[in-house]
């Protein structure tokens, strides 16, 4: 099981570090409040994305289960998701932090960024198609997926608030924000190659 979760792990810590929604108003609220009173908007932001994904799985999970032939085809799916999800990520752009807030969002207000982001529900649910092999049942995998999108989720946010400043300093031209973004999606590419390894 440890070896057949790392592309699970690292699609999850991949895409919940790319720069979206969640990623640029933990930015901005740490370069303008600091870690400390960021803090119930990255934890909303974690706990919403882990329900999103917790909530895609469980469906999933239930269909593959009635239908078993099915598994291919969502891996399949799943895996192509991950290709343009991957040559999305390399052809950004530098995130907008042009953003202003007069006080620190919520824990809710955190999590309902995620449930009303589509590029959760689509990390979701291509991470339930791609990784459904990896649990047996529905819960498990809703279990499973909520709790790796969750932590990886808290682990990206916190990044992104404490390096705001400092990243709006050292990468100051849009080349430089690109050449990150295509490291970022090769990486995410890679995950897709270790999906595919014999268990």
């Amino acid at each position: 099981m440890s070896e057949t979760i790392i592309p699970l792990i690292l699609f999850a810590l991949i895409s919940t570090s790319t720069p979206g929604i969640a990623t640029t108003l933990s930015t901005a609220s740490g370069a303008q409040f600091g870690f400390r009173r960021s803090v119930p908007l990255m934890a909303g932001s974690a706990a919403g994305l882990a329900s999103v994904a917790a909530a895609g799985a469980a469906g999933l999970a239930g269909l593959l289960a009635a239908v078993p032939s099915l598994q291919l085809a969502m891996k399949i799916a799943g895996s192509l998701y991950l290709i343009w999800l991957a040559v999305k990520i390399g052809r950004s752009g530098p995130p907008n932090l042009d953003v202003t807030m007069a006080k620190p969002n919520s824990f809710f207000g955190g999590a309902g960024i995620q449930w009303m982001n589509p590029k959760g529900w689509a990390m979701g649910l291509g991470a339930a198609a791609s990784f459904a092999a990896l649990a047996d049942g529905p819960l498990r995998l809703a279990l499973l997926l909520g709790a790796v999108f969750g932590l990886a989720a808290a682990f990206s946010l916190s990044l992104w608030c404490v390096a705001g400043t400092l990243l709006a300093r050292l990468l100051k031209t849009e080349r430089q924000w690109r050449t990150l973004n295509i490291v970022l999606g090769m990486l995410l590419a890679a995950s897709i190659l270790q999906m595919w390894r014999p268990a």
